[in-house]
Order: C-alpha cells, then sequence, then structure tokens
C-alpha cells in the first residue's frame, strides 16, 4: 500500500503510551503510515511495538538520547526521501490527543496551508493539569521567542503539527542548529523566511498520566540558550 501521509512519533521510554497509541492509530488513522523514532537504552519500547504488530509502521532504534528535535529530523529526511504529502509530528505521551489530528488535518487541506501549528495558546486551547513551573517555562519560551523573531503566531513551541511536502524539503535544506525541542522554534524560522503559509489551531493539551516526563532543569536552561543562539545564527536561515 502506497501511503501519501505519514506520523512521525518521536519516542523516549514511552512503553506504557505506545501500544494504547498504535491502537487508536490502528483504528483511526490507518491511512496514515506511522514512523517511531525510539532513543530509549532499553529495548521495552521496540518489544511493544513487536507485540502490536502493526503493519502500517515502522520503528527506527537509535539507542541514545538524540533529542526530539534531532529526531524529528530524521523524520522529515525519511518523509522526503518516501516522497509523503502530508507530514505529521507529535508527542508520544497523549499530551497531543490523537483524536485530534483529525481537525488539524482537515484544516491543514482545507485552508492550503504549509503548516499548521496545533496551539495551546489560542483563545478557544485548553491546558489541562499542567503545573505552574511547567505553564512559567512554557510561556516564558514563548514570550521569548515572540519578542526575538515576533512571527504571527501564539505557540512557538508545541510540537503537534501538519506540515506539506514543500515546506519539509525546504527546511531539511538547511544544517540543524538545534537537536531538542527548540527545533520548533528553527522550523519556523525556515518557514517564516521563505513565505511559506502557516496558521494555528486550537487544542487541548493535557498533561501526561502515564510515564515519566524528560523535562528538567538542565533541559530547561539549554532551551533558553538555544534560542538566543538560533537568534544569532538566525541570519543564515
Amino acid at each position: 500500500m502506497k501511503f501519501s501521509k505519514i506520523i512521525i512519533l518521536p519516542t523516549y521510554n514511552e512503553e506504557e503510551n505506545l501500544k494504547k497509541l498504535i491502537e487508536i492509530f490502528k483504528r483511526d488513522y490507518s491511512d496514515f503510515y506511522l514512523l517511531i523514532i525510539d532513543d530509549s537504552p532499553n529495548d521495552l519500547t521496540k518489544k511493544i511495538f513487536d507485540q502490536c504488530k502493526y503493519e502500517n509502521a515502522e520503528i527506527i532504534k537509535r539507542g541514545k538520547k538524540l533529542g526530539r528535535g534531532s529526531a524529528v529530523r530524521y523524520g522529515f529526511e525519511y518523509a522526503v526521501k518516501k516522497d509523503f504529502s502530508i507530514i505529521v509530528e507529535m508527542d508520544s505521551d497523549f499530551s497531543h490527543d490523537p483524536h485530534e489530528l483529525k481537525k488539524l488535518v482537515d484544516h491543514f487541506m482545507q485552508n492550503n496551508h504549509d503548516l499548521v501549528i496545533g496551539s495551546r495558546y489560542l483563545k478557544e486551547s485548553k491546558i489541562i493539569n499542567w503545573g505552574f513551573k511547567r505553564i512559567l517555562f512554557s510561556k516564558l519560551a514563548n514570550f521569548f521567542a515572540k519578542v526575538l523573531f515576533n512571527f504571527p503566531i501564539k505557540d512557538y513551541t508545541n510540537g503537534y503539527r501538519v506540515y506539506n511536502l514543500s515546506l519539509v524539503k525546504k527546511i531539511i535544506q538547511y544544517k540543524q542548529i538545534n537537536p531538542d525541542f527548540i527545533y520548533l522554534t528553527e522550523t519556523l524560522i525556515i518557514a517564516f523566511k521563505n513565505n511559506f503559509k502557516c496558521s494555528e489551531k486550537p487544542i487541548t493539551f493535557a498533561n501526561r498520566v502515564r510515564g515519566k516526563s524528560s523535562v528538567n532543569f538542565k533541559g530547561i536552561k539549554n532551551s533558553f540558550f538555544g534560542i538566543i543562539k538560533l537568534k544569532i545564527n538566525s541570519k543564515n536561515i
């Protein structure tokens, strides 16, 4: 079966979530190809994947934590090589509700946009069960990115997105600056500087129920330095 749509799913110790996610993709999104980029240091995620026996999917084991942005970049290169026309990236911890994917893709197709962002910060958006520190960090990161780049969007750092092939081809022409989630802002710089059409759609964003978040103080510190590095290097984008 030839697929035109792909979901890029970075994972890191997400064996508690992966089985349920695959069940949803099997039932509701069997017209998408599922590419799992797994950086877990063990084989538990791979074992869960093998047990699911889902033919419309594959898992790439990288064996060590190389960063969410690095995983998505790998997926972008794969999508271009295989000529997928609609490319989705999303998290694997259910903070990005897979049941909302249809409305994002429908919005993407109806408006003929190059990128649609599932946004946490539109009036109709909701954030559920996020702690004060996580909300503060996210809003500060978005505020900081807004001050530095001033793109006409609300959410610079959420990775629930739908891209078209033309934009992804353009993105991978550039050398990646940030391997972590600040790559989300990096891709926006490429999109806006090259006049691609970007829009946002409100989503409900929920804190993970199963598993443990990999966000820590070191990651937070690195992300702020990463945004500054992006600004310094953005003239080369």
